[in-house]
């Protein structure tokens, strides 16, 4: 003997909708606020990776805003930003206008530092690493970190 059951009522929604978009639409603009923030960081960490995948040499590199603070490192996010910063207001202040590229070279090792539309890398390398290929692949990386974020 086969059971029929009733229908389940079915409720109007259509309310609901129009409460959320007059009176909770500021959590939804929070909400994508943070999303992006929290994708920048990922992008930015994936990009310090991606420079390590591309240049064997390199010992370490961080990617840092245009107000200095570290978006991601290979090391400790606080000491690169802080580290990474210096180096460029050191390179500044030697001229009269910011320095778009530099590359010092010690016997222990090489620093590089790079700036694109208002992002920076900085990067330590083994001694003897072309100098003109890390700056293409700082540049590279860069690039596509901008271009993720547009």
């Amino acid at each position: 003997m086969a059971r029929t059951r009733a229908p389940i009522p079915q409720a109007i929604t259509t309310a609901s909708q129009d409460a959320r978009s007059s009176d909770t639409s500021y959590m939804f603009a929070e909400m994508a606020v943070d999303a992006k923030r929290d994708r920048s960081g990922a992008s930015a960490q994936s990009a310090v990776a991606r420079l390590g995948e591309m240049s064997p040499d390199l010992r370490g590199c961080a990617i840092l805003a245009a107000d200095g603070h570290a978006l991601a490192a290979s090391g400790d996010v606080e000491r690169w930003g802080s580290a990474g910063s210096a180096l460029l207001a050191a390179a500044d202040a030697a001229g009269d206008e910011p320095v778009t590229h530099l590359h010092v070279a010690r016997e222990d090792g090489e620093a590089f530092a790079l700036r694109h539309e208002g992002l920076a890398i900085v990067a330590v390398a083994d001694r003897f690493t072309l100098a003109s290929l890390m700056l293409f692949d700082m540049r590279a990386v860069l690039r596509d970190l901008i271009r993720e974020a547009a």
